[in-house]
């Protein structure tokens, strides 16, 4: 590891030991690279695919708040969930693009490849940072925009400069980072968070280690190779998997929560046990694999699949349960 470009304490590049990205020391573009730049480039930076998640579990929190906030102002609170979120992501990408570039899964992201500088993305995820809570806060109330602030701020610094390169269970804590949208969508129709929304960030908050688990057993080399200490790397692939299986049965017994605690009916309550007892299923089928490698991972990658399922259904419940008479 004595030429490994990225140091495996502290996850970050050491002064120097890669060489710029796409320009100058600084990370900005000479003005021919700049033309290579598309839109695409920037929309990579927002992380769409994750994006989606974000304003899904923000709509259903939303929809699921009493009282009413009218059409427009509920697709303004959506967008600027989505563009809060974006600015999150590139933010991310800002600031780990020396780890991207030496990471198989994410070298040809913009900044690694060098279609963008890092000036670039990072006066992009600014902008896109002030433009969501400022609109956030005259479009609904100010209590919406300060947990959308904090949210941002949570993954850019609390998560991605903070936690992700110092200790395994970043992805435990950093969780908090994409479980926020629900509270946000309520407190934009509400003005205020209560019981029901605080359950469904837990809910995320606990789905969010074995989903992302499951995910990193299959690119755990590539972690390592970055220095980034996920629990596959620090704790090897057994623990992982035990890991996965107990927060499976912390997610199963937070989800059903609002329905144990009176907040929703059994249009809630009952899918979302069962969804919960699939889980909890999958998860110790994880537990008592034996593989290390990829190809034999059959269980994990069900569990990854499922684990995307698993959340929009509960999501989809919560909805149906508010709208579906008793």
């Amino acid at each position: 590891m004595a030429n490994h470009p990225i140091e495996t304490v502290e996850g970050r590049a050491p002064s120097g030991a890669l060489p710029p990205l796409g320009g100058d020391e600084g990370g900005r573009l000479p003005p021919s690279a700049l033309s290579t730049a598309e839109w695409r480039d920037y929309w990579a930076l927002l992380k769409p695919r994750v994006m989606t998640l974000v304003v899904f579990t923000g709509l259903c929190g939303l929809l699921a708040a009493p009282g009413s906030i009218s059409p427009f102002l509920g697709f303004v609170a959506i967008l600027c969930i989505a563009v809060g979120a974006g600015a999150a992501a590139a933010f991310n990408q800002w600031w780990e693009a020396d780890i991207d570039a030496v990471m198989k899964r994410t070298a040809d992201r913009p900044l690694p490849a060098g279609r963008l500088g890092r000036d670039e993305a990072l006066g992009f995820a600014i902008i896109l940072s002030v433009a969501s809570v400022v609109t956030m806060g005259f479009a609904t109330n100010w209590m919406a925009a300060g947990w959308l602030l904090f949210s941002i701020f949570f993954y850019a610094v609390i998560y991605t400069i903070w936690l992700k390169p110092r200790t395994p269970q970043n992805i435990v804590i950093g969780g908090a980072a994409g479980a926020f949208p629900p509270i946000i969508g309520w407190a934009a129709v509400t003005g205020d968070v209560s019981a029901l929304p605080l359950l469904l960030f837990a809910t995320v908050f606990a789905w969010t280690p074995p989903h992302f688990w499951a995910l990193a057993l299959f690119v755990r080399m590539d972690y390592e190779r970055a220095g980034i200490p996920m629990l596959p790397v620090t704790h090897g692939v057994r623990e992982t998997r035990r890991q996965i299986l107990v927060y499976a049965l912390i997610l199963a017994a937070v989800s059903v929560a609002p329905w144990a605690l009176g907040l929703v009916g059994p249009v809630y309550g009952l899918p979302v046990t069962a969804l919960g007892v699939i889980f909890i299923a999958l998860s110790a089928r994880v537990f008592r694999n034996r593989a290390d490698a990829p190809e034999g991972m059959g269980p994990e990658k069900a569990l990854f699949k499922f684990s995307l399922l698993y959340l929009a259904l509960v999501f989809a419940a919560l909805v149906a349960d508010r709208m579906i008479p008793a």
